[in-house]
């Protein structure tokens, strides 16, 4: 950013000379002309509801590892939870669990 400010180097080349990408470097210099900072917002949104469930769902995907999306979305439901199968499909990514799990939805 320094040689983009001070020294007034295209974002182009001082993305080529530092080795980062000039779209990431356009937006740090604009972030730190608004706000004094590079540092990126912090993200918005609500904690996923299946995350209240997390111990839960651990124990049902160890015992059925080829468990449907709508099977595994009655578990917290039957504890009064409604969770959106969306937050089901990305559960096992976020935890860093393999994808072997029919998650998906599809029959087969």
């Amino acid at each position: 950013m320094a040689a983009v400010l001070e020294r007034g180097m295209s974002y182009r080349a001082a993305a080529l000379k530092f080795e980062v990408c000039a779209t990431s470097l356009l937006r740090w210099v604009r972030r730190f002309e608004e706000r004094g900072d590079v540092r990126a917002e912090p993200p918005r949104g609500r904690r996923s509801r299946i995350e209240e469930e997390r111990v839960r769902v651990f124990r049902i995907l160890k015992q059925r590892p080829a468990i449907t999306v709508p099977a595994l979305q009655c578990a917290p439901a039957a504890r009064g939870l409604t969770v959106g199968d969306a937050a089901v499909k990305r559960f096992p990514k976020r935890h860093g669990l393999q994808r072997r799990q029919r998650l998906a939805g599809r029959q087969g």
